[in-house]
């Protein structure tokens, strides 16, 4: 049986407010604050994760707050993050939604035979609610700011922009198994698109072609990683194994606790990650109280006061 990936796992971006961007995602958007917690790579920085009432996997996406000046756009890049939602009823309350929270938004349109609202958020990150036609299981968060029928549902697409495909295709398509299923045209750049697993939105990676950029300057607003889906330890043992074979460099296995993880770069520079579904954002705390106070990974523990001394107050 060929290892496959399953769809986009979660994103991870970067904020330089993170009071600000909790009001935006929390507040704004009706998304779940699940997990509260810092990057473990760097324990002076929030690691926030926003998803639906139940944490799924497939449903985050998270921030690393970081002091850092505002992205340069450029290709090299995740350059769109889409947000599904389900139906044509659920796309006019958010076009109304963001224009009562004045936020700048796209009229609906159509692209690549799925209608969605283009948008960003206060620092500028790149956004797209799309109509997933109600596809899979929705999980919606009681608290929510937003009526169930109308939350963001998941992840995916996500696009990147780069400025060569054929090493990009060469490892989605060699390395990661995905299939090539269709292409458009979108701003002058031809549009490729990868699936994994079932395919459909929550499993699409979008690649766009585009050589005339001047390669992306990381901050916030802008996209640190996309991590992709698989479903325990021992297929991340495969795909490192895999990664390895085709001799693509990679971190090897990463404990981050509330899943595993793999990280190496695509040929144009953008950070992958393969992560496991499991365990989960409830491993620490009750899943009625997620995110509600600091949560730190059992070898971080002992520095919870050092730690906690050292970050700012979310609210």
């Amino acid at each position: 049986m060929t290892l496959a990936l399953t769809g986009i796992h979660h994103l991870t971006a970067i904020t330089a407010d993170a009071p600000g961007n909790l009001d935006f995602y929390k507040r704004v958007l009706g998304m779940r604050l699940v997990k509260k917690t810092v990057n473990q790579d760097d324990t002076s920085a929030y690691h926030l994760f926003y998803a639906d009432g139940l944490a799924s996997p497939g449903t985050d996406v998270t921030f690393f707050d970081w002091p850092a000046p505002r992205e340069r756009r450029g290709t090299r890049s995740v350059a769109r993050t889409s947000l599904r939602v389900s139906g044509r009823e659920s796309l006019e309350y958010w076009a109304a939604r963001l224009q009562e929270h004045g936020v700048a938004a796209d009229a609906i349109r159509s692209l690549d035979g799925r209608e969605g609202i283009d948008f960003e958020d206060f620092e500028g990150q790149r956004l797209r609610l799309v109509d997933d036609g109600g596809a899979g299981t929705a999980h919606p968060w009681d608290a929510s700011t937003v009526p169930a029928e109308h939350q963001i549902r998941g992840l995916g697409p996500i696009v990147l922009s780069v400025p060569d495909l054929a090493p990009t295709e060469a490892l989605l398509t060699r390395v990661m198994n995905m299939r090539e299923a269709r292409r458009y045209e979108e701003a002058g750049a031809t549009v490729h698109v990868f699936e994994m697993g079932e395919g459909g939105p929550a499993a699409e990676l979008h690649v766009a072609v585009e050589p005339h950029l001047e390669a992306a300057g990381q901050g916030a607003g802008g996209v640190h990683h996309v991590a992709f889906r698989t479903n325990d330890t021992a297929e991340l043992t495969e795909w490192a194994s895999r990664v390895r074979e085709f001799r693509v460099p990679s971190s090897g296995e990463v404990e981050r606790y509330y899943f595993r993880s793999l990280y190496f770069r695509e040929p144009n520079g953008i950070l992958f990650e393969i992560a496991t579904d499991g365990p989960g954002f409830a491993v620490d705390e009750p899943l009625a109280s997620l995110g509600e106070s600091l949560s730190l990974p059992p070898f971080l523990e002992p520095k919870r006061a050092a730690i906690e001394a050292n970050l700012k107050p979310l609210v």
